[in-house]
């Protein structure tokens, strides 16, 4: 098994976000990449070449190789990432596991004006839609062993007029699921905090080891 686990933080978040888990995971032995990404200043497809750069950089592989098979830990927007980044580059993945991502778009995304949302998340906020022709809705089933954690506990006072069904304040349960994931599980847990909580480390931590959540 790949013992290298990349981390990516969601939307207008940095690394610091991620830190807590990626030490967690590094307690258990992964050699872990924290990766910075500029979320707010580029459409999606350039966030994903961002990454494959700074894969390549920091594995050495000559441009044109792959670098060896990676895990993926993810949270929101970052899961979104990984997906072009299979669908763009030859990235070979072993295991990923997505927190709170908006596969199938956000309602959020929907509700906020768009030139609010464009000044103020930036290109990739736009492509967060639920409508069928947005850029998570456009990516197809994925084609590596994804495990999805959800949040059930929304964070968002706002929540329950904009977004149907459980939902974390942010995107709703059912739309954090994928055609081809190999697992799915809820958490009572909000959006931003869900990343943070034992539960869902141990979680991450199983699947990234076994394939399934325990």
């Amino acid at each position: 098994m790949s013992e290298i686990v990349i981390l990516l933080h969601g939307l207008g978040l940095t690394r610091r976000s991620m830190q807590p888990l990626a030490g967690k995971l590094a307690a258990r032995g992964f050699q872990t990449l924290n990766l910075d990404y500029p979320s707010r200043k580029f459409p999606l497809e350039t966030l994903a070449g961002r990454v494959w750069a700074d894969i390549q950089t920091t594995f050495g592989t000559v441009p044109g190789t792959p670098p060896p098979p990676l895990n993926f830990v993810t949270h929101s927007m970052g899961g979104i990432v990984v997906r072009v980044l299979a669908r763009d580059f030859p990235v070979q993945i072993h295991r990923a596991v997505m927190l709170a991502p908006p596969n199938q778009g956000s309602e959020w995304a929907d509700a906020l004006p768009r030139a609010w949302m464009g000044k103020v998340m930036g290109p990739a906020g736009l492509q967060l839609g639920t409508s069928p022709d947005s850029l998570p809705n456009q990516l197809g089933p994925v084609n590596f062993p994804l495990g999805v954690i959800a949040g059930s506990f929304p964070d968002n006072p706002l929540a329950p007029f904009i977004i149907p069904g459980p939902n974390d304040g942010r995107v709703s349960v059912a739309r954090t699921q994928v055609a081809g994931m190999a697992d799915h599980m809820t958490f009572p847990a909000g959006h931003f905090f869900l990343r943070y909580l034992p539960g869902v480390v141990r979680q991450v931590v199983g699947f990234l080891e076994k394939g399934r959540f325990r």
